[in-house]
C-alpha cells in the first residue's frame, strides 16, 4: 500500500503534513520520500509537534554575529531548534541558514552544526561551512579548548559567589536526562546502551535580586541540559525551566521559557589559528529582568 495513502487514512491532512515534514517513521526509520510502499507487518509511526505547531525559523542578515569562508556564527532566537526533530526535519536553524546562504550566494552550501543549543536557549551558535574542518572543530569542543559562557536567571539567592559542580550525567531508566554521583562516572546507564559521563560547570553569581539571581555559567563539558540540571542540583533552578523545577512566574510576572543565553564563545580558528572571541547581547526578555533594581 502506498505510504501516503496509508498516512492520509490514519490521520488525514495532519498525517499528510507530517509525511511532508519528515515526521513519519517506518520500522523506526524516518521516511524521506512519500513514494514509499509499505508492506504487511511494517510499523508506521506518525510523530507530531508537541504543541501542534511546526517551527518556521527564518534566518536574516541581522542574525549573523560572525562569518568567513569557513565559519558562520548566529545569534539563535528563542524557539528555534538547532537541528531536525523526530517530528520535523525542516523547521530548524540548520535548514533555515542553508536556505538563506543558498539564496544569497546562488550556490549550494554544506553546513555542519559544531554544537547545539536547546530550543528555548538563545545566543551564539556555530556552524562550519567546510567539511574539511569538522574534525578540528569536534576535537576543539571535545578537548575543552573552546570557551562557552552562558547567562541565566536562577531562583533564589545563592550563598556562594563562585562554585564548580562535577557530577555524572546520562539518561534515567525512563529516558529523561538526569545527574548521577561523581563516583558513578563510567558505570553503565540503567537502561544500558552507554555509560555515565562526566559533567562539569563553573558558576559565578553576578547579581542578587529579590527572588532570583543573575548567574554566569562556564561549561567545561557539553552534556545535554547540563547548566539546567546543575543549577537545579544546587537548589537554584533556572527561571522558567519547569522541566527541572524552575518557577514559571516571579512577583506575578509570567516566564514563558527558561532564561538561559549563550553569551560568549571563544576558540582558536580551525584554519587561520587566530583567536576568535565572540559576544552576544542578552535578548529583550532577559534584559527586562536585568533592569530590575538589584538589592
Amino acid at each position: 500500500m502506498p505510504l501516503a495513502e496509508l498516512v492520509a487514512s490514519m490521520a488525514g491532512t495532519v498525517g499528510t503534513t507530517a509525511l511532508e515534514r519528515g515526521g513519519v517513521w517506518v520500522n523506526w526509520r524516518r521516511v524521506l520520500s512519500s513514494e514509499l510502499t509499505v508492506e504487511p507487518g511494517d510499523q508506521v509511526t506518525i510523530r507530531l509537534p508537541p504543541n501542534g505547531i511546526y517551527a518556521e525559523p527564518v534566518v536574516t542578515a541581522a542574525d549573523f554575529v560572525y562569518e568567513d569562508r569557513w565559519l558562520v556564527v548566529l545569534n539563535k532566537a528563542v524557539g528555534w531548534y538547532t537541528i531536525e526533530t523526530p517530528w520535523d526535519r525542516l523547521g530548524n536553524v540548520w535548514v533555515a541558514l542553508k536556505t538563506y546562504l543558498t539564496a544569497r550566494d546562488g550556490t549550494d552550501v554544506v553546513l555542519h552544526p559544531a554544537h547545539r543549543l536547546d530550543r528555548d536557549t538563545s545566543g551564539l551558535l556555530l556552524f562550519s561551512r567546510d567539511a574539511g574542518i569538522n574534525r578540528a572543530l569536534h576535537d576543539a569542543f571535545a578537548g575543552r579548548s573552546v570557551t562557552k559562557r552562558y547567562l541565566a536567571f536562577c531562583a533564589g539567592r545563592p550563598e556562594w559567589s563562585t562554585c564548580t559542580v562535577t557530577t555524572g550525567h546520562g539518561r534515567s531508566a525512563h529516558g529523561r536526562w538526569r545527574l548521577y554521583g561523581e563516583d558513578e562516572i563510567g558505570q553503565t546507564l540503567p537502561q544500558g546502551g552507554g555509560r555515565i559521563k562526566s559533567a562539569q560547570t563553573s558558576f559565578r553569581c553576578l547579581h542578587k535580586y529579590g527572588e532570583y539571581a543573575l548567574i554566569e555559567a562556564e561549561l567545561h563539558t557539553g552534556r545535554t541540559h547540563q547548566i539546567r540540571l546543575h543549577l537545579a542540583h544546587l537548589g537554584h533552578p533556572i527561571l522558567g525551566d519547569a522541566t527541572y523545577g524552575g518557577p514559571t512566574e516571579v512577583a506575578g510576572v509570567p516566564i514563558r521559557r527558561h532564561l538561559l543565553h549563550a553569551g560568549v564563545l571563544s576558540l582558536r580558528h580551525p584554519v587561520t589559528h587566530e583567536p576568535l572571541h565572540l559576544n552576544c547581547p542578552l535578548p529583550e526578555d532577559m534584559r527586562d529582568w536585568v533592569e530590575r533594581e538589584a538589592l
